[in-house]
C-alpha cells in the first residue's frame, strides 16, 4: 500500500506523491487570517511534509474559496491558528468541515491552539499542536497513515513542543501571489509588494498580558539563518521589495538577528524590512539602531501598550513612559520610524487618561506613526492569562466566554464603555471609508471630547501636522 497526502490551495492544482506505508491519507491545511500576510504557517509545514515524501497544497481562506471537494475526501483537516482573530474566524469553517466530512481527523496548530485547547476539543479537535508544530504535524500524518479511518489513535504528540527544530525552507508553491496580500505604503505615494518570514518564535520575556508566555514560558527558538535567507530570496524572486519579520521580538537573540540583516543587506542592498522589538530591548541595544537603519529597516513596531507607568508595571512590560519618550528621540536621531502599538481600553483606563494618551501622542508628533486601530484596542484576557492574578483585573472579570475565547470584563465607569464603543465605531467606519490617519485621529479626539462632556474645540494639533511627511507602514487595517 502507499500513502498519498494532499493539501489544497486554489487555483486547485493537485500534486501527489507516493511512498511506502500502509494507509492512504488525504490532507487539507487551512489558514483563516494572518494580518494580510502570505501564511508562513502553511508554507513551513508544507516543506516538512513534502520532504517526508508527500504532495502538498495549501488553502488560505482569507484569499481563496473553501475547498469543498477536497474536504469531502480528506482524512485530516488542520487549521492554522496564529492569533486570536484567526481562531475565531475558524469556527464557522470548522462547522462546515464537520458537516461535510464528520470522519475527517480534525487538527488545530499554531500559538492559539493550545491556549484554547478546552474549547477546541469541544468542537471536535482530535489533535492540538502548539509551539514548534512542524515536526508534530509530520508525526501526526505518519500516525494516521497506520491507523484505520474509523478508530484513529488518541493524540500521542505533545500539545506544546518547544523542541529545537532544524527548519526547512518554507515551500510557498500554490499560495496566492504576494500581490494578493497587504502592501507597504512607502509614505511617498508608492506601494511595494511585501514578503513575510520568521527568524524566531517565542520570547524571553513574561509580560502578563501576552499569549506567547502561556506557550513558550520565557523561551524562544530561532529559525536557522540560511533557511530565513533562502525564504526571503524566493520571495524577492516573486516580487517582494520589502520583508516583514514576524518574530515576537527581533532582538531576543540579537547576535542571530544582526548577522541575519547584515547578510540580507549584502545580498539585497535595495530591499527594505520591518521588525518588532520591545522598548526595553531598543534601549538596551540602542547602539544597534543605526545598524538596523543602515541595513534597510524602514520601521520598528513596538508594543508600548500604555503611557501610564502604573499600567506598565501591572503588565510587567519592563519599560516606563520616560523610556518610551527616550526611544522616540533616539529614533528621530537615527532616522528610523517607530510604530507603537497600544492597549488603550483596560480596567485602569479613565476618560481623562484616554484623552491624555491622545494629547501625548499629538505632542510627541506620533499621530501618523500609530495605526488608527491601535486607538480602539481592548484588553484581551485569554485562558491561562497571568492577568487574572492581578486584583484590579480579577475584580472586574465576569466569567469566561468560550465563543469569544476570552474572559468578559466591564469597566466600573460606564463612560469608558461608551467611549470604547464610540472610538471603535469611528475607527471602523473611518477605515472603511479610507480616511487618512490624521483625519481619523481628529474624529477620535472629537468623540472623546463629547463623551467627556467637554465643549467642542478645534483639534490643537491639526494645523501643525498638515504638512508633515507620511511615514511608511503596511496597509493592513486590522491587528491581532
Amino acid at each position: 500500500m502507499f500513502v498519498q497526502l494532499v493539501l489544497w490551495s486554489p487555483p486547485g492544482q493537485r500534486i501527489t506523491s507516493n511512498f511506502e506505508i500502509e494507509q492512504t491519507v488525504n490532507i487539507v491545511l487551512l489558514s483563516t487570517y494572518e494580518l494580510g500576510r502570505q501564511p508562513f504557517g502553511l508554507a513551513s509545514p508544507a516543506a516538512w511534509l513534502r520532504e517526508a515524501g508527500t504532495a502538498v497544497t495549501c488553502c488560505d481562506l482569507s484569499r481563496s474559496p473553501f475547498p469543498q471537494k477536497e474536504v469531502l475526501t480528506a482524512d485530516l483537516v488542520a487549521f492554522y491558528l496564529p492569533m486570536h482573530t484567526a481562531t475565531r474566524l475558524a469556527f464557522p469553517w470548522v462547522e462546515r468541515v464537520r458537516a461535510l466530512n464528520p470522519l475527517a481527523h480534525l487538527c488545530f496548530y499554531g500559538l492559539y491552539a493550545p491556549i484554547n485547547e478546552h474549547y477546541l476539543r469541544k468542537l471536535g479537535a482530535q489533535t492540538i499542536l502548539g509551539g514548534e508544530f512542524e515536526e508534530g504535524l509530520v508525526t501526526l500524518v505518519r500516525r494516521l497513515a497506520v491507523s484505520t479511518k474509523t478508530t484513529p489513535e488518541g493524540q500521542t504528540e505533545p500539545v506544546i513542543s518547544i523542541a529545537r527544530q532544524q527548519f526547512r525552507i518554507p515551500d510557498r508553491t500554490g499560495l496566492p501571489g504576494l500581490d494578493r496580500y497587504a502592501k507597504l505604503d512607502a509614505g511617498d505615494g508608492s506601494e511595494r509588494l511585501v514578503g513575510y518570514t520568521e527568524a524566531s518564535r517565542g520570547c524571553r520575556h513574561l509580560c502578563h498580558h501576552c499569549p506567547i508566555v502561556t506557550v513558550y514560558k520565557g523561551r524562544f527558538r530561532i529559525v536557522q539563518r540560511d533557511v530565513v535567507l533562502a525564504d526571503i530570496r524566493q520571495q524577492v524572486a516573486a516580487g517582494a521589495a520589502h520583508i516583514t519579520f514576524g518574530d515576537p521580538d527581533f532582538f531576543n537573540g540579537i547576535g542571530h538577528s544582526l548577522a541575519l540583516v547584515e547578510a540580507l543587506h549584502r545580498e539585497h542592498p535595495r530591499l527594505t524590512y520591518d521588525v518588532t522589538i520591545k522598548i526595553e530591548h531598543l534601549l538596551r541595544y540602542a547602539h544597534h539602531l543605526r545598524t538596523l537603519r543602515r541595513t534597510g529597516c524602514l520601521f520598528v513596531v513596538s508594543a508600548v501598550e500604555s503611557l501610564d507607568d502604573r499600567a506598565l508595571q501591572m503588565l510587567d512590560k519592563g519599560h516606563t513612559r520616560e523610556d518610551f519618550a527616550r526611544i522616540v528621540e533616539l529614533f528621530r536621531e537615527v532616522g528610523l520610524t517607530l510604530s507603537p502599538t497600544f492597549i488603550p481600553f483596560a480596567p485602569w483606563t479613565t476618560v481623562s487618561s484616554y484623552r491624555e494618551l491622545l494629547a501625548q501622542l499629538a505632542e510627541m508628533d506620533l499621530i501618523e506613526n500609530v495605526a488608527p486601530v491601535q486607538l480602539a484596542i481592548r484588553l484581551l484576557i485569554p485562558p491561562g492569562s497571568a492577568l487574572l492574578a492581578i486584583p484590579e483585573i480579577s475584580a472586574c472579570v465576569e466569567g469566561f466566554d468560550e465563543k469569544e475565547l476570552s474572559y468578559r470584563w466591564s469597566h466600573a465607569d460606564p463612560r469608558v464603555e461608551e467611549l470604547y464603543r464610540e472610538v471603535r465605531k469611528v475607527v471602523t467606519t473611518g477605515q472603511a471609508a479610507g480616511l487618512p490617519r490624521l483625519q481619523l485621529f481628529i474624529r477620535v479626539w472629537e468623540a472623546t471630547q463629547q463623551v467627556a462632556g467637554d465643549p467642542p474645540e478645534a483639534a490643537f494639533f491639526a494645523e501643525a501636522l498638515l504638512s508633515r511627511a507620511a511615514i511608511p507602514y503596511i496597509n493592513e487595517p486590522w491587528f491581532c
